[in-house]
């Protein structure tokens, strides 16, 4: 099996903050049911990647569940008779989680704006041919993102209740070579246009990590798309042999 590590997760919590900052949800009134079921999807999809998924994934994940059984079941009180929210711990824990994230965004913008004004040394001609950080080529873009549209994809492919079992050839790098047949023709293209024409949901699954190969290897990018369940695939030219 196929692994790639990406170092876009960050963590349970950010995952969460994903959900509430795309549906503009409460953060002080979180609709533990339907944010429970987002992110057991969004679980799922991760396993079936194959990315690696920590444990902190699978304990956030039981941890929703428990609310989710405790907000049906009447309110304990506390000394002072005041029902408990069991969203309490969560909510604070998002609340901190969020202030860090802020603060460390913040600080990368300073750094970043450090770097224009700062010489940056001597000009090294092979470092000139070095591909580009695997962050930049990332624009707007998270790994959520990524998983919202794979998921669209395959929820857009009709269920077939009855069918017969055909084993489909089809390799990463047979994905790979039909992107860069896409590239010849379009410097960019949809995600939604590379996968249109594609009936078996293994081979979504192989194009769509032969699209993060080689994103890690500096040979394309992404951007936001109009549509929210799609984003933008653009080619980069970079020096040495193709793949």
């Amino acid at each position: 099996m196929f692994t790639i590590n990406l170092s876009d997760f960050e963590g349970p919590l950010d995952l969460l903050l994903f959900f509430i900052k795309r549906d503009e949800l409460d953060i002080y009134d979180i609709p533990i049911s339907k944010i429970t079921r987002e992110f057991t999807d969004y679980f799922h999809i991760m396993q079936k990647l194959d990315l690696e998924v920590a444990g902190d994934f699978i304990l956030m994940a039981s941890t929703l569940m428990q609310i989710k059984v405790r907000m049906l079941l009447p309110r304990e009180v506390d000394a002072k008779g005041e029902e408990i929210d069991p969203r309490e711990d969560l909510v604070r824990a998002l609340l901190e989680y969020k202030r860090y994230k802020e603060a460390s965004e913040e600080l990368v913008i300073l750094e970043a704006n450090q770097r224009k004004i700062n010489y940056r040394g001597y000009y090294d001609e092979d470092e000139a041919e070095t591909p580009p950080e695997f962050d930049t080529l990332l624009k707007n873009i998270t790994i959520y993102d990524l998983i919202k549209a794979f998921k669209a994809a395959l929820m857009e492919k009709p269920k077939e209740i009855v069918h017969q079992i055909i084993k489909v050839s089809v390799s990463i790098d047979d994905q790979v070579q039909v992107i860069n047949g896409l590239l010849e023709n379009k410097n960019e293209f949809y995600f939604l246009e590379l996968i249109k024409d594609m009936h078996d949901k293994i081979v979504i699954i192989v194009t769509f990590v032969a699209l993060l190969e080689m994103i890690k290897m500096g040979r394309l990018g992404l951007k936001e798309s109009p549509n929210f369940n799609d984003f933008i695939i653009y080619g980069i030219e970079v020096s040495g042999s193709d793949i």
